[in-house]
């Protein structure tokens, strides 16, 4: 690419061929986002034509072969893409009926394998209707959701009696739905986790939205109320109440907030704001992928022993370094370091521009006190 084409890049056919989800940008931020493409598609157009020039005639042709081919490859790559939509939304309709069968059954709608108990001892156990604590049961024997979940979410998630996953196309993304009963913590009935993707395949995630919960009054679990004694002597006889935010499973529905002035933070702050997006995008994630379509083989723990052959060889034998473990200890450090780069590798990837905002008050990388009983 010659100086004066790269002059001449039309910066409009760029900004038509960026993601949908790009549109829910400000025009700022837009213009930013096509002017840092448009940059580095100059430098690799450059780099290109650099590296063919030092090629001889024949090499040449036989490399613009090869991107020929490229080509062909990747015009397939869209179409299995755009088929691969459509297979997912076709099989997404296929789950429903199944899914709500499961919805009446878990939460007595309708009755299914009913043994009459009349005339026998204690049946207190076959008083209650449907499979009680379903959803509390599946998602605390998933080591990822377990973690999250307090003693007192468990008496709020008793009352979760269903959990629902669609995708949505404007941004792309997808959308997790949490129907409650009614429950003598909050008010809502739904709440809901929406993802946005810059890129849903990668996936790179440009911010979550959760919803505000309408907490009845002292019963907020997201929140310790911290009541202290005035000094003596002092003119002010009432007690001071300070509330602070604690451990909980529905700050889920309060994701990391990207600000919009990125001079607002620095490298160490924006670290650590994108591993809280991380760490949301994996919760979320593994409702979507784990819980919603397996959730009765997480309640009787026989996705746990599923999970638990991933880490089996083909051999059925087990990591071989666990029996190299004494003679390894003096490169542990360096192990760990490889580890944790590959954890981080799995992770969704936040853009730079997303990660431009302080962290939320009361979130940080370590997790705030686990709330304790009023």
């Amino acid at each position: 690419m010659s100086n004066s084409a790269k002059n001449n890049f039309d910066m409009s056919e760029l900004e038509s061929s960026l993601p949908a989800a790009a549109a829910a940008l400000s025009a700022e931020e837009r213009a930013g986002l096509v002017n840092a493409l448009k940059d580095k598609l100059q430098n690799f157009s450059a780099q290109h034509v650099d590296i063919l020039e030092t090629l001889s005639p024949n090499v040449r042709k036989r490399v613009e072969v090869l991107r020929e081919i490229q080509g062909q490859h990747d015009e397939l790559e869209a179409k299995f893409q755009e088929e691969k939509a459509l297979l997912e939304a076709k099989y997404q309709k296929l789950y429903e009926p199944l899914y709500t069968k499961r919805y009446e059954i878990v939460n007595g709608v309708v009755e299914v394998g009913v043994t009459d108990t009349s005339g026998q001892g204690d049946t207190k156990s076959d008083e209650a209707k449907g499979v009680p604590e379903f959803w509390l049961t599946a998602m605390k024997t998933n080591e990822v959701l377990a973690e999250e979940i307090t003693e007192r979410d468990e008496e709020a998630l008793k009352f979760l009696k269903d959990i629902k996953s669609s995708r949505i196309d404007n941004p792309k993304g997808f959308k997790l739905e949490f129907f409650f009963d009614t429950n003598p913590f909050f008010k809502n009935t739904v709440l809901s986790k929406t993802y946005h993707m810059i890129d849903e395949d990668e996936p790179i995630l440009e911010k979550a939205i959760g919803t505000q919960i309408e907490w009845n009054s002292g019963k907020c679990l997201t929140q310790k109320v911290m009541k202290k004694k005035p000094k003596k002597g002092s003119k002010n006889a009432k007690p001071i109440i300070k509330t602070e935010k604690c451990e909980s499973f529905f700050n889920f529905f309060s994701p990391p907030e990207v600000p919009d002035d990125e001079d607002e933070i620095d490298e160490e702050e924006a670290e650590e704001l994108q591993n809280l997006m991380e760490q949301d995008y994996d919760i979320g994630s593994t409702i979507r992928d784990k819980i919603i379509p397996h959730a009765v083989s997480w309640f009787t723990g026989e996705a746990v022993d599923g999970d638990d052959i991933d880490m089996v060889d083909d051999d059925g034998n087990e990591d071989e370094d666990d029996d190299d473990e004494d003679d390894d200890d003096e490169d542990e450090d360096d192990d760990d370091d490889d580890e944790e780069e590959a954890v981080k590798s799995k992770k969704p990837s936040v853009p730079k521009r997303n990660v431009k905002g302080q962290a939320p008050e009361g979130q940080s990388g370590e997790r705030p006190p686990e709330c304790k009983q009023q």
